[in-house]
């Protein structure tokens, strides 16, 4: 059966319209033919709320009777056997009267979607769960009902119904929303403008965020890479330099202008090294973004306005902000600058700001060039410098003769320049040239390919050499302080990730994601085997590339070991970057190893848990096992004596001792016994059908007669249970229930069935336990309040959950409405039969209603 869906009206405050406005809706359905009927709608008396009700077909109410009262509530079941189309819901985070199936109504709703009947309900931003302390603190008010986020975030469709603070506060004071006596409180109270204005902005951004969320995976299915400014998302450029700290705080201020902005700041490194920022500046900027609200990111690409661009359109974001170029004016020459490229660009969807700072012009402070292999546009002046500048220097020294030696060093100085710039080709090329251009108009004979001095041969050949050999060392100084910044960013790098994993602050995909982002891939998956002939599995998978069943599949991939491999696609990596790659790689298999033995780490702390709970047994049970047998000895050993002559009365006396000793004895001992089944695991259920009349009566045997009274009614169905363990956890219950019971105050045993399960309910008037207390007097050992030793060593609850988790049902505690603890041990049921509900959880009574608790 397919799921019903779910709509929610949402509003900011009680009487902005949410049952005026599904109930305008229902109208529109039924005119369009659906059969559509209100199984719950509270008009709170408001004229036209309930004017709105004629003409849909309302499911009639149940009244339940709770502390002598009678109250309305919706009838579920009638619902359900009435299968409408539409059910419209009122008032989605409401506590039902005790009574009821469900302790809230949104689990009513989720009964109804799963039952594939569509639901349209409202509900008030304060009631969300994860608002309630922000609604304390504006309001004052404490929302003592709500409704968790997710069954909110899993509707279909969430309709905002907003209305202006002084719109809604005019409805009041026109006695639109509450009657005349209560006006004048309200908007003195919860109804204030502020209130009001602040609830609206919750609503407001809260189902922004929701919006958001659906777009990005919109986004993310259709492939979609245009940037859609539906929000201020700002990327903000940073190098690593101290401006990065003043562009963070410009770019939050920004994102401040419109509610829900997000500021992305992202340092862009080369992937061969070439800057050298400040761990310590950027950790900085990190913690400074993260203060703010931010992100921060790391990525790795060589162009970096292509790689600044490719990361704000991926993100979606809507602007960049970049500060002004710290290079001189003479540095210029070299290109435009990444600010300029990037604004050139960004096309019509991308806005730049260029920011101001105290770094303007004041020259590089990251050593661009010192840091990396020669760049294209060094090694393009390079081979102009090589190559036209001999023929422009001979030009020149046509007009002046400074003599051969000068000229030869005017070609060198050439030379060298070539060489600084583009390395050893350019250098080579212009030792070349400048050796023809010297033959040919400074060696005599002039203008002639000849040399006729000897001397002028071994000139021009030391000076090629020379050109040769600094053009060699230039280019070998350039490639050793490449490989030397390429290992130091790939050391910064590793040590950063190796410190992360090692203190246990990354975890698998986490560590995935970071590979994928640094390398601007699209999916990156660590994929293991058994053996060299089992076939691959994925153990983590991150990104949205297309999915890979073998390393050979993807674009790039590392072995790890002989069974384990790094597997990424989106485009081929140059050879250098495996290195980094293998080191990710085995990262990764650390961080899985360490997941595997932190679940083996898991299992030892249970066993060693049941070492401790046998230990504490032994301890336990020291005295526990003594008295009863010493009890019996001693009542033995009298009636063995010879030098005693015992009347009836007292031999009568001491063989009831002996056989309640025994009886507490075997009491004792089978809960020991039971417990240790229970802990080492063999407890194996025989599952059969079996009437609960069959099981109950027999396990009240062991209390004394008059301190029970049962309840169990014969229209009850079967349920699926092993009568055994039934028997034992049920008499557990109940002698536990009259130990604490006030004398001559019988425990109440009480069945009912609710849906497609049993209750069975021991009820007592004694002192009750506290909340904090309800989940620790389950556990092995543990004796509430002043019970002396003698009273057991406290098996008899932990052995009655253990059995009935071991039959698919559970055990709880809860209290007992005017006083005492109820116990409930819910069973599978092996068949349905209309029965009388039970409530599964406390009620507030009618005042907490949203309406009635705004006010």
């Amino acid at each position: 059966m397919a799921r019903g869906k779910l709509r929610i009206h949402l509003g900011a405050a009680p009487g902005v319209g949410k049952t005026y406005a599904m109930l305008s809706e229902a109208h529109r359905r039924v005119e369009r033919g659906t059969d559509c009927v209100v199984a719950f709608v509270e008009h709170h008396d408001r004229p036209r709320t309930e004017a709105l009700l004629h003409g849909l077909e309302q499911v009639p109410r149940r009244e339940l009777e709770h502390r002598g009262g009678l109250f309305p509530e919706m009838d579920l079941d009638a619902v359900l056997a009435r299968r409408p189309g539409v059910a419209l819901v009122d008032e989605l985070a409401h506590t039902n009267v005790p009574g009821s199936r469900h302790a809230k109504r949104w689990q009513d709703v989720e009964e109804l979607l799963a039952a594939g009947i569509d639901v349209v309900s409202t509900v008030n931003i304060q009631h969300l769960e994860s608002l309630g302390d922000v609604v304390e603190s504006i309001t004052g008010v404490r929302q003592q009902e709500t409704v968790p986020d997710e069954v909110v975030r899993r509707a279909d469709q969430i309709e905002l119904v907003d209305m202006s603070p002084e719109a809604l506060r005019r409805r009041m004071a026109h006695g639109n929303i509450y009657r005349p006596d209560k006006v004048d409180a309200a908007l003195s109270n919860y109804f204030r403008p502020g209130n009001l204005t602040a609830l609206r902005e919750l609503a407001l951004l809260w189902v922004a965020d929701r919006v958001d969320a659906h777009l990005t995976r919109y986004r993310s299915e259709q492939g979609v890479s245009r940037i859609w400014g539906s929000r201020e998302r700002i990327v903000v450029g940073l190098t690593g330099g101290p401006e990065g700290r003043t562009l963070i705080r410009r770019a939050a201020r920004l994102a401040e202008k419109g509610a829900g902005g997000e500021v992305l700041a992202v340092y862009i490194a080369r992937s061969d090294g070439l800057t050298s920022a400040s761990p310590k500046e950027l950790a900085l900027q990190r913690t400074l973004a993260e203060d703010l609200g931010g992100t921060f990111h790391h990525v790795v690409g060589d162009d970096i306005p292509a790689a600044l661009l490719a990361f704000a359109r991926g993100v979606n974001a809507t602007q960049i902000v970049l500060g002004s170029s710290r290079r001189k004016a003479w540095q210029y020459v070299f290109g435009p600058g990444v600010g300029a490229t990037v604004a050139r660009e960004s096309g019509p969807d991308l806005d730049v700001h260029i920011v101001t700072h105290g770094e303007i012009a004041k020259g590089r402070g990251l050593p661009v060039a010192r840091g990396a292999r020669l760049g294209r546009s060094r090694r393009m002046w390079g081979w102009l410098v090589g190559v036209a500048g001999p023929p422009l220097l001979a030009a020149l020294l046509s007009a002046v003769d400074l003599g051969l030696a000068n000229d030869m060093l005017l070609f060198l100085a050439l030379t060298v320049a070539a060489a600084l710039l583009g390395g050893l080709l350019p250098a080579l090329a212009s030792a070349a040239v400048g050796s023809l251009l010297l033959n040919y108009f400074y060696t005599p004979p002039l203008h002639r390919w000849t040399i006729s001095d000897p001397k002028n041969i071994v000139a021009i050949v030391i000076f090629v050499a020379v050109g040769a050999a600094v053009a060699s060392v230039v280019d070998l100084a350039a490639r050793r302080t490449h490989q030397a910044a390429r290992l130091r960013a790939e050391s910064e790098i590793l040590s950063f990730l190796a410190g992360n994993v090692l203190r246990g602050e990354t975890g698998l995909e986490e560590l995935l994601e970071r590979v994928r982002e640094t390398f601007g891939m699209d999916s990156a998956a660590l994929l293991e085997r058994a053996g060299d002939i089992e076939p691959w599995t994925c153990a983590a998978r991150v990104g949205r590339g297309r999915p890979v069943g073998r390393p050979d599949q993807a674009d790039v991939d590392v072995p790890v070991g002989e069974h384990m491999a790094l597997a990424l696609t989106g485009r081929v990596l140059p050879a250098e970057d495996r290195r980094v790659l293998a080191a990710f790689a085995a990262q990764a298999a650390v961080v899985l190893d360490r997941s595997r033995l932190q679940e083996e780490a898991d299992r030892a702390r249970t066993l060693a848990e049941g070492n401790r709970i046998r230990t504490a047994l032994l301890a336990a049970v020291s005295h526990d096992l003594r008295t009863p047998l010493a009890g019996i000895k001693a009542a033995v050993t009298s009636l063995r004596s010879e030098d005693v002559d015992w009347s009836e009365e007292d031999r009568a006396e001491l063989l009831e001792g002996i056989e309640e000793g025994a009886d507490r004895l075997d009491h004792l001992v089978g809960n020991l016994l039971d417990m240790s089944r229970l802990q080492t695991g063999t407890v194996t259920p025989l599952i059969r059908e079996i009437d609960l009349d069959e099981v109950v009566p027999v396990a009240l045997g062991g209390v004394p007669e008059g301190s029970a009274v049962l309840d169990v009614p014969e229209t009850l169905p079967m349920v699926a249970v092993d009568p055994g363990l039934l028997e034992r956890a049920v008499a557990n219950l109940v002698e536990n229930a009259v130990k604490y019971a006030p004398p001559g105050t019988p425990v109440l045993v009480a069945a009912s069935a609710l849906a497609d399960r049993v209750e069975v309910r021991v009820v007592d008037r004694g002192p009750g336990v506290p909340d904090a207390a309800k989940d620790r007097i389950f556990e092995p050992f543990q004796r509430y309040g002043d019970a002396p030793r003698g009273a057991g060593v406290g098996l008899g609850l932990a052995v009655a959950r253990g059995f009935a988790e071991a039959m698919g049902g559970t055990l709880s505690a809860e209290d007992t409405p005017g006083g005492g603890l109820t116990m409930v041990l819910t069973l599978r049921a092996a068949r349905s039969r209309p029965s009388p509900l039970l409530a599964d959880g406390p009620w507030r009574g009618p005042a907490a209603d949203s309406e009635r608790q705004a006010s």
